[in-house]
C-alpha cells in the first residue's frame, strides 16, 4: 500500500500540520507492524505554492491513499491549497480509487470551526471522483508544536492522539470514517491566555506595540460607500 502525507501549510516549518502529520506516521507504523501483513510505503510531500510541481505529480500517482494537512484559513483551505487543488482536479489519476483524508488545524479552541474546510476537501472529491474517506477537525492548534506526547494515551494531546490512531487504522484497512472534530486536553482559558501572551510577544518582536493589536486594515473608499 502507498500512502502520501500531503503539508498544506504556507509555512516552512515549525508547522501544526506538520506535527499532525509526523505523530500520524508513527500510528501508521504501528499499525502496520502489529496489524496489516502487507508492506506499507509512506511518502512525505509539501505543497506550500500555488502550483503543483511535475516532481510532485509523479509522486501522486499510482499511490492508494492521500492525507491533507493544512491549517484553517478564514473558514476554509489557504488559498494556495485551493490553487493546487484546482490543478489535481484536472490531472487524470488513471485510478478514482485513490482515497481521500483530511487533517484541518485551527488556532480556534474548538475543532468544529474546521467542519467546512472539510467540506471543501469533500465537494472536491466528488468533482474529481476521487474517493472521500473522512477527516479530523483540530482545535487548539496553536499549541500542538509546544505539546509533547505522551505514552498510553495521557497527557494534553491525548484526544488528538486518538483520532489519528483511529484513522490510521482506517487508512491501513482502506475503510471510511465520519468526520471528528477533536480539541486538546487543556482548559480553554489557558489556552486563550497563552494566545494572547503570545501575539504580545510577536508584536514587541517585530517592532509594534500591543495597542496595535486593536488596528484594522484601512478600507479604500469604494468599499466603504
Amino acid at each position: 500500500m502507498k500512502i502520501v502525507l500531503i503539508n498544506g501549510s504556507p509555512k516552512v516549518n515549525n508547522t501544526a500540520s506538520g506535527v499532525l502529520l509526523a505523530d500520524l506516521k508513527r500510528n501508521l507504523s504501528n499499525n502496520n507492524s502489529n496489524h496489516h501483513s502487507g508492506k506499507t510505503e509512506i511518502k512525505e510531500i509539501s505543497l506550500r505554492n500555488p502550483v503543483v510541481s511535475q516532481e510532485t505529480l509523479k509522486a501522486l500517482k499510482n499511490t492508494d491513499a492521500w492525507v491533507f494537512a493544512c491549517p484553517l484559513y478564514v473558514d476554509g483551505l489557504p488559498a494556495h491549497l485551493l490553487s493546487c487543488l484546482i490543478q489535481l482536479a484536472k490531472t487524470d489519476w488513471q485510478n478514482d480509487q485513490i482515497q481521500i483524508y483530511g487533517i484541518v488545524n485551527c488556532g480556534f479552541y474548538e475543532g468544529i470551526q474546521a467542519e467546512f474546510a472539510l467540506d471543501i476537501l469533500q465537494n472536491w472529491c466528488a468533482k474529481t471522483g476521487l474517493h472521500w474517506s473522512g477527516g479530523i477537525g483540530v482545535g487548539g492548534g496553536g499549541a500542538l508544536g509546544q505539546l509533547p506526547t505522551l505514552e498510553n494515551g495521557h497527557g494534553p494531546k491525548a484526544p488528538v492522539e486518538k483520532a489519528l490512531r483511529a484513522m490510521a487504522g482506517k487508512i491501513v484497512q482502506r475503510e471510511t470514517q465520519d468526520n471528528q472534530y477533536v480539541s486538546i486536553a487543556f482548559p480553554r482559558f489557558l489556552y486563550q491566555m497563552a494566545a494572547q501572551i503570545g501575539w504580545r510577544q510577536r508584536i514587541r518582536a517585530n517592532g509594534g506595540k500591543i495597542r496595535d493589536l486593536g488596528n484594522c486594515p484601512a478600507l479604500s473608499e469604494k468599499y466603504i460607500k
